[in-house]
């Protein structure tokens, strides 16, 4: 297994590059990977020079969701523990998205559950034209609750209703159709995309990116704090979903490569 689930370096422009690190495991996210997000945020956030965060994934994939693995390993915790775990999943992706500088994400390969929410908080996304995504959380008997504000934010309410509830895999053409990204690349030429992205944005000014952003946070579905009622409430809901017999039952089913059977477990 890899040491450092989440790599970061910080160059000389100010550009910092976060690179999520589990690729034996497609870069899903455990105990540990949030944790690596939460402390290059935290170190991130002491750099005066920080202009730019580069957010992309080793190996293959991007990011393939919850490692639900862990997950299962997670639920018959109490339910203390399951929203501790929630909570912080969910202010990972907060971080990314209230950072107040601009940040680019690199897709290629796979992005599935919680990579569509973490791709949702970043500024500008770039998918390479192998790119596959998907809304997986129901398919396993979950719910996506703490990323539907980010997904509501980046595709609109009626695109959530689709792929939310089917859960279907879409192709990086069709991500780009419906907002969750803003540019496909031949796979070759990502690096040399995001390169461009990253020099456009460091060409503005610095204070008038960190205000503008601020700007568009005020009136974003995304923009909830972590103290609010509403960030509360999606994590219970998060957590509680994670334990119970439906989701036992999707979990089961991942592991023993089957259908899952949502009639004999109501």
């Amino acid at each position: 297994m890899t040491a450092n689930p989440v790599l970061w370096n910080l160059d000389a422009r100010g550009v910092a590059t976060v690179t999520l690190n589990r690729p034996e495991v497609n870069n899903a996210y455990d105990g540990g990977l949030i944790g690596g997000v939460l402390a290059a945020m935290d170190e991130l956030g002491k750099k005066p020079n920080l202009r730019v965060v580069v957010l992309r994934g080793n190996g293959k994939h991007f990011q393939a969701g919850a490692d639900l693995k862990w997950i299962n390993g997670v639920r018959p915790k109490s339910a203390e523990e399951n929203e501790a775990v929630s909570r912080a999943t969910f202010e990972a992706v907060q971080r990314l998205n209230t950072l107040p500088i601009p940040t680019v994400a690199l897709v290629q390969g796979g992005c599935f559950g919680g990579g569509t929410g973490v791709i949702s908080a970043c500024d500008v996304v770039i998918a390479a034209d192998n790119a596959m995504f998907s809304i997986t959380e129901v398919r396993w008997g979950l719910t996506a609750a703490i990323i539907i504000p980010q997904l509501c934010d980046a595709i609109g309410v009626r695109q959530v209703r689709r792929y939310a509830l089917t859960g279907e895999r879409f192709g990086a053409d069709e991500a780009r159709r419906i907002g969750l990204v803003h540019e496909v690349a031949p796979l070759a030429d990502l690096e040399t995309a995001g390169a461009k992205m990253v020099e456009q944005l460091l060409a503005n000014g610095p204070e008038a990116l960190a205000e503008t952003k601020a700007l568009a946070m005020e009136s974003s579905f995304g923009g909830v704090a972590v103290d609010d009622a509403a960030y509360a409430r999606l994590v219970k809901m998060h957590s509680a979903r994670r334990q119970t017999k439906e989701a036992s039952e999707g979990l089961a089913s991942f592991a023993e490569k089957r259908a899952a059977d949502w009639e004999g477990n109501a």
